[in-house]
């Protein structure tokens, strides 16, 4: 499948500095983006993956307050450790940064500028919630409470967890201060309010004009903004983050910030811009927020989607609004539903979910990138256990795809003397073999393209199936004493289909589809290859088989 090169930006959610991510955060964002960007690049197309430490969010200042240390050193403490994830899982960043950057804050306060000069930012003097014991102005998540719409007993400021509702904190029922316990108050302040409602409209007919999006996040997209945008304020009493700009009208004091949720979103294109300066090309980030034939995802978990199907898309309209080369709305906000554990949605600061370097000790990186992918919770909240994520591996993954790459290579080796052999003329069942391994490259192709992840590992899965069903029916090890010419042909053709499961496989599976390629005479790696499977010359030489995917057993209370 080869089509015109294209630009894809693949924007992943920013994860909080505050603890390392568990099998929700991997599953909900950070694996389906690197699927689909490792798709991309496979397949020819330019592929910028950004995404970095979100340092400036409330989650960080309580940590910091617990410890008595500075934000910025849980930040550096945090940081490297995501790093060292990403290695280990292969996720594959282009850029991975933090909002502590001074290009950060370069982006930042230009978004700011460019909203207010084009009359999308505006000051207002308001109430917000005041600690009088610790003589304060309460962040959004410092205020906790009963929502309002469930009465789910401990909602944030900004959002209730178990509804997944926006909030303000004047919405809590009982609001409580996360500083002292002591029942807030409410004293008036002046900050800078983004004008949503004038940007309503736009923003309604840009949805309605939308297809492809997954249906629970284009209708609630649609219900939102349709049930009329309030404005809502883009500052806020603080003293972590990204200042106010000094040309603003507003006293650009030390007390006051860009509110991060706003800030965070704008990470997506500092961390373009800082891609394109470290590079030496500066503005190389162009071809993927200027070009109007660029294609640009958001991989988030459900509870991330009012800030990028809505709130980051009326920034990009307010500052198109002006002069110069407008930025690229979203193609496609793909949002996952939640990961669950025993019914509980997993959650960082809840503390509900095991650091996902702990399960590495169990399985190897593709072993865990399979199984979880298996389970990905495209369109409903998906429960997940050690034992399921044992059973997708050792009777999937290792059973279906490692034995049968396993036992072709070691059939090639004991038969052909290691090597591909001359496959002579090809029967029926040979012909139809491949046709159905290349009809199902196209189908996960397309697949993926739409970011149907699950179904698209399944198309790799029936390639695995298929040419085991294939070599059970030929019988190669029974030929192989009777009729040598029909094994060649057999094992030749095992061997391609093979090749095309290593292709089929890699986007998830990147470490052992890159082993398989090489095994099979593969002398560079995959990205750039083209959606094709890869024709294996007679007489070429085979790499020694080793098993592909230890079999996993979890100690009893893992499971």
């Amino acid at each position: 499948m080869t089509t015109s090169p294209k630009n894809i930006l693949v924007a992943v959610a920013w994860p909080y500095a505050n603890g390392l991510s568990h099998l929700g955060h991997i599953a909900g964002a950070y694996l389906p983006a690197d699927i689909f960007a490792r798709y991309h690049r496979i397949a020819g197309d330019r592929v910028l993956m950004v995404s970095g430490s979100d340092a400036h969010g409330t989650p960080i200042t309580v940590k910091a307050d617990q410890e008595g240390v500075t934000p910025a050193e849980i930040v550096e403490r945090y940081h490297p450790r995501f790093l060292e994830q990403w290695e280990a899982l292969g996720i594959s960043f282009d850029h991975f940064t933090t909002t502590m950057t001074d290009t950060h804050r370069e982006v930042t306060q230009e978004m700011f500028l460019r909203l207010l000069d084009n009359g999308y930012l505006e000051t207002r003097t308001t109430e917000q919630f005041y600690d009088p014991e610790a003589e304060r102005f309460l962040p959004d998540r410092y205020v906790e409470g009963t929502c309002p719409h469930c009465g789910y007993g401990s909602a944030r400021g900004d959002q209730c967890d178990n509804c997944g509702k926006t909030l303000d904190p004047v919405d809590l029922v009982d609001p409580r201060s996360k500083f002292s316990g002591a029942t807030p108050e409410q004293r008036e302040t002046e900050h800078y309010f983004i004008l949503l409602s004038k940007l309503q409209d736009d923003l309604l007919a840009w949805l309605e004009g939308l297809e492809g999006w997954r249906n629970h996040v284009h209708n609630w997209a649609l219900g939102f903004v349709g049930g009329g945008l309030q404005d809502r304020a883009y500052t806020r009493d603080l003293t972590w983050g990204v200042p106010i700009p000094d040309r603003a009208p507003i006293d650009a004091r030390d007390d006051k910030r860009i509110y991060v949720w706003f800030e965070a979103v704008v990470g997506y294109l500092s961390a373009s811009v800082e891609w394109a300066r470290q590079r030496g090309t500066p503005d190389a980030w162009k071809d993927w927020w200027e070009d109007a034939d660029a294609e640009t995802y958001y991989f988030i978990g459900k509870d991330n989607i009012p800030f990028h199907a809505v709130y980051w898309p009326a920034l990009l309209m307010g500052r198109n609004a002006g002069d110069g080369p407008a930025l690229n709305l979203p193609t496609n906000v793909p949002a996952n539903q939640y990961v669950t554990f025993k019914g509980e949605k997993a959650s960082k600061s809840m503390g509900i979910g095991t650091p996902v370097l702990d399960y590495l000790q169990h399985f190897t990186p593709d072993e865990l990138r399979y199984a979880l992918a298996a389970n990905l919770p495209e369109y409903t909240d998906t429960d997940i256990d050690g034992g399921e994520l044992v059973r997708r591996v050792n009777e999937e993954l290792a059973a279906a795809w490692g034995n049968l790459v396993n036992r072709v290579l070691a059939m090639t080796h004991k038969n052909a003397d290691g090597v591909v052999p001359d496959p002579g003329e090809l029967a029926d069942d040979d012909r139809d073999l491949l046709a159905r391994v290349d009809g199902l490259l196209a189908e996960e192709a397309e697949l993926l393209a739409k970011v149907e992840l699950r179904a698209a590992l399944r198309k790799a899965l029936e390639i695995a199936q298929e040419t085991n069903a294939y070599l059970n029916a030929q019988e190669p090890w029974k030929t192989a004493k009777t009729d040598p010419d029909r094994t060649a042909t057999t094992l030749n053709t095992a061997l391609q289909a093979i090749s095309g499961g290593a292709l089929a496989f890699a986007p998830f599976t990147p470490f052992s589809s890159q082993q398989v390629h090489e095994w099979l005479g593969g002398e560079a790696g995959l990205e750039g290859h083209g959606w094709v499977r890869r024709e294996l010359a007679a007489g070429t030489a085979l790499g020694s088989p080793a098993p592909l995917f230890p079999r996993v057993e979890l100690p009893e209370e893992d499971g």
